[in-house]
């Protein structure tokens, strides 16, 4: 898989790094007829590159580097990079502190970037410069709120996700320790976050990530302390979500420990799908078009520990999932009609990888 042919497309993968693994981003060639990844370049200049995002024109890729301490800072690091589409190959552009420790999660949305910093739990704001890097942060939000009554997990506000809304008009941050989502208005003029809305999930949830419905009328949350979805429906004229189902993500029976990792719709929006760690499964769920709800299709099994992160193909074929815990990339095909999973082959080695993502 040397040259790039029809049939291949890229696929980057974010990973921990440490003495053995210096890896924090490898560019691999995703084969759509065998399902076979090989890697094509190998980036250790960020360590733990633990989540990663593609802007709308796949021209830059943005990274976290989630460390505690950065440059005798608190907190880590946000990296940006111009995309060569034709290779898939990157060229740093700079780096920005975060001011938050343990950031673990970067999204884009016009012209401005947005950073969870997890320990810290609070959310940092920067604006994208004309050739793609990073200026320096225009923000900084501590996440505030009655604490949830996990006392080991939910010690304090842990920021794990902010998501701009598809206009851009909104951002939506899910914080672990309150849980709580917090909804911001965005001013398009400075980017800067201005408070609006919070919605409440139920005490001990731990929200963690979240996609929205193909029409935008619902949000998907996963709740990783609760080991649950829960299905929101969204009004955009009052930036108000107002939860309509909670759903288990293990199957009936199951009784040991699980966390849940990240979810993501198909992109007919027919199917949703989320990561179990301690069940080690991907969970797939049929998505009622009128009502927003799920009903849970199968669990499979991702043949690999603590799968964290995973991503469909863009022609929503395949699934790879990353197995943190195992150092492996399952990957697997997507039944088109059922959206059900089946293994494509034997698992691909990779160090520590928690983060995939398409080109």
């Amino acid at each position: 898989m040397t040259a790039k042919r029809e049939h291949m497309i890229y696929v980057y993968i974010g990973s921990y790094t440490d003495e053995q693994n210096k890896q924090g981003i490898g560019l691999y060639a995703f084969d759509r007829q065998s399902g076979e990844l090989e890697l094509v370049e190998a980036y250790t200049d960020l360590p733990n590159a633990s989540f990663l995002t593609i802007n709308e024109a796949r021209t830059h890729l943005y990274a976290v580097s989630e460390l505690a301490e950065y440059q005798g800072m608190l907190g880590g690091a946000a990296a940006a990079y111009k995309l060569d589409k034709a290779t898939g190959k990157l060229d740093k552009l700079n780096e920005q502190p975060t001011h938050g420790a343990a950031p673990c999660y970067i999204s884009n949305g016009g012209h401005y970037v947005y950073v969870a910093n997890y320990t810290s739990g609070s959310v940092t704001v920067y604006p994208v410069e004309a050739d793609g890097s990073l200026g320096g942060h225009v923000q900084l939000v501590q996440h505030t709120g009655q604490l949830g009554p996990n006392a080991q997990r939910q010690e304090g506000p842990h920021a794990h996700s902010i998501v701009p809304t598809p206009d851009n008009r909104y951002a939506l941050s899910a914080d672990l320790g309150l849980d709580r989502l917090f909804i911001a208005k965005i001013d398009a003029a400075n980017g800067r976050l201005v408070p609006h809305r919070e919605a409440a999930l139920q005490p001990g949830a731990g929200p963690r990530h979240l996609a929205f419905s193909t029409d935008n009328r619902y949000v998907y949350v996963i709740n990783e302390l609760g080991c649950t979805i829960t299905v929101m429906q969204a009004d955009w004229a009052a930036g108000e979500l107002t939860a309509v189902q909670d759903i288990s993500t293990l199957p009936e029976g199951f009784s040991g420990a699980n966390t849940c990792a990240d979810i993501h719709l198909s992109g007919d929006g027919r199917f949703l799908y989320a990561s179990n760690r301690g069940h080690d499964s991907i969970a797939v769920y049929a998505v009622d078009n009128e009502r927003g709800t799920l009903s849970l299709v199968q669990s499979q099994a991702t043949h690999g520990r603590t799968p964290r992160n995973f991503a469909l193909s863009p022609q929503g074929d395949y699934l790879l999932a990353a197995n943190q815990d195992s150092d492996s990339i399952t990957v697997f095909r997507v039944d088109a009609v059922t959206g059900m999973l089946e293994a494509a082959g034997p698992t691909v080695a990779v160090g520590k990888p928690v983060c995939v993502k398409f080109l």
